[in-house]
């Protein structure tokens, strides 16, 4: 039986604006991207911003040490795009050194059989190539208008005043203090004592920030040095020492070699519109199977027990072929390091980015150069020799990521979420209420959803009708869960959306940092 308050409720007003708006998962980061905006920026502008703002108010969960993908569309073209920056495991990686040990499984995201050591989850050894400063680095170079030195400036304003260590803060630092703990430089910049975690003070007057002055030293070198100085210059250098010398195989050959690279979308037409899915190594291809299935039943006025089974029977038959196929076997119920933004402009560009660390915290590394919390992204590969992502040298990591625009009778959206294999579920639900039901934004974020990400069993919102979570039953083994700050039942999706020149966003509504913000009007 659930013991949170059933008389609470929790929402997240959206309003309408001709101004530009930012739906990132801190508010933080939603402003500096709105300012951008404001300033005359273009979404690519406010997106670059916003990217590395969001490293540094939630570094556990993204950053510059990262990877993902984004969707753009351009107003001007008619046209959207995929610019897809997820990380590689590096050339010099051994699969020899990732002996599997008994029968047991991995202790992270993912149930792999277990490695010796946990050296694919956590440590040195997990690191892979990174693609986030690629990533924006091509966004830059196709669609910036502003300089690149610009877009990086309040990172580094905001690294120099150190991140506040609010409540939430103080839970997720909490989360993994064990793990933070075995490296120094991780349990420096979380933890006292090298084991207790950094915590909030008991009232509001205190205050706690983190020591972020190492990687305010490494965002102003990138802003002045320029991009490539990351995977060519002194920050890449200073990275594949400090990785090395703790045991891992990133190499500056690696970080030179890397590039982002500039696709189309999968074009999916839907419901008399057309949803944008982004091409690679993501959870696109999903998302398209998904909403081929769907079209099979006809939509009633509302959500009901037919649509949400067709949902269900959708997610099931695509995870089932994705985990066979594509070899993404993560565990349903595992945190995952990744975060979401959406932006649209007063001309009606838009992006929609999704860029992670994989696990909460990373690898929980921190490079002593740099200051940058690291990835463990070779921990996406499979372990197990002869299967289709079993891990190898100079190889693409599948991402569950599913940034995705759509448009239908005049109005486009731009969505995604974090939250591992709950991402798809999420991005599908709410394509669903927004396409199939002309929801609001509003309505669509606030409406209960499921997730079925290839568990042994569908999870309903408790919100839901009695009829509903019946008919879902008749599909598969459901339980019903409720919406909350922490642990996540769901993924934490975000998103904004365009109609008649008027822009709004939302994001998650149980998300205690997450917000949409509109740059400030001049008319």
């Amino acid at each position: 039986m659930s013991n949170f308050s059933r008389s609470q409720s929790v929402r997240k007003h959206v309003a309408a604006s001709r101004a530009g708006v930012v739906a990132a998962q801190h508010r933080r980061a939603a402003e500096t991207g709105a300012a951008v905006l404001e300033a005359g920026g273009d979404a690519v502008d406010a997106a670059i911003a916003t990217s590395f703002a969001i490293g540094v108010v939630e570094p556990w969960m993204s950053g510059p040490a990262g990877g993902g993908a984004m969707v753009i569309w351009r107003e001007d073209e008619q046209k959207a795009y995929t610019i897809q920056f997820g990380m590689r495991s590096p050339k010099g990686l051994d699969p020899a050194k990732y002996p599997l040990v008994g029968n047991g499984k991995s202790s992270d995201l993912f149930p792999w059989p277990a490695v010796k050591d946990d050296r694919n989850v956590q440590g040195a050894t997990a690191i892979a190539v990174p693609g986030t400063v690629a990533g924006m680095e091509l966004a830059h170079r196709q669609y910036g208008t502003f300089e690149w030195r610009e877009l990086l400036v309040p990172a580094v304003g905001l690294a120099k005043e150190g991140m506040l260590v609010d409540w939430y803060a103080s839970l997720l630092i909490a989360s993994t203090a064990r793990e933070l703990a075995q490296d120094p430089d991780a349990a420096a910049m979380f933890l006292e004592e090298g084991q207790w975690p950094i915590i909030a003070g008991w009232t509001a007057l205190s205050e706690r920030r983190l020591d972020q002055s190492r990687m305010a030293d490494t965002l102003a070198c990138l802003a002045e040095a320029g991009a490539r100085d990351f995977y060519e210059g002194d920050i890449a250098t200073s990275l594949a020492a400090d990785i090395g010398a703790k045991g891992g195989c990133l190499a500056r050959e690696d970080l030179a070699a890397y590039r982002a690279r500039l696709t189309s979308t999968i074009e999916v037409p839907y419901r008399g519109g057309i949803v944008y899915a982004p091409e690679g190594l993501t959870a696109g291809a999903n998302l398209a199977e998904c909403l081929a299935m769907m079209e099979e039943f006809t939509p009633g006025a509302a959500p009901d027990g037919k649509s949400f089974a067709t949902m269900g029977r959708a997610l099931g038959t695509t995870y089932r072929r994705r985990l066979a196929e594509m070899g993404d076997l993560d565990a349903p119920h595992a945190p995952s390091c990744t975060t979401h933004f959406s932006i649209v402009d007063r001309k009606g560009n838009m992006c929609a980015v999704t860029q992670t660390l994989l696990s909460i915290f990373g690898s929980r590394v921190v490079s002593p150069s740099t200051g940058l919390l690291m990835n463990n992204g070779i921990m996406w590969f499979d372990p197990e020799p002869g299967n289709p992502n079993s891990l190898a040298p100079d190889k693409g990591c599948l991402m569950n990521v599913c940034p995705t625009i759509g448009q239908k009778d005049g109005r486009r959206f731009a969505i995604g979420a974090s939250g591992g294999r709950k991402i798809l579920p999420a991005v599908l639900n709410l394509t669903s209420f927004l396409m199939d039901f002309g929801m609001s934004l509003e309505d669509a974020f606030h409406h209960p959803r499921i997730d079925n990400s290839g568990g042994d069993m569908i999870v309903a919102d408790e919100e839901l009708s009695p009829e509903i979570v019946r008919a879902l039953e008749e599909v598969h083994p459901t339980a019903t869960a409720k919406r909350t700050v922490f642990p996540y039942a769901f993924a934490c999706p975000a998103g904004v959306a365009r109609e008649n020149g008027m822009n709004m966003g939302c994001t998650e509504i149980t998300s205690p940092w997450g917000d949409a913000v509109a740059e400030k009007q001049d008319d």
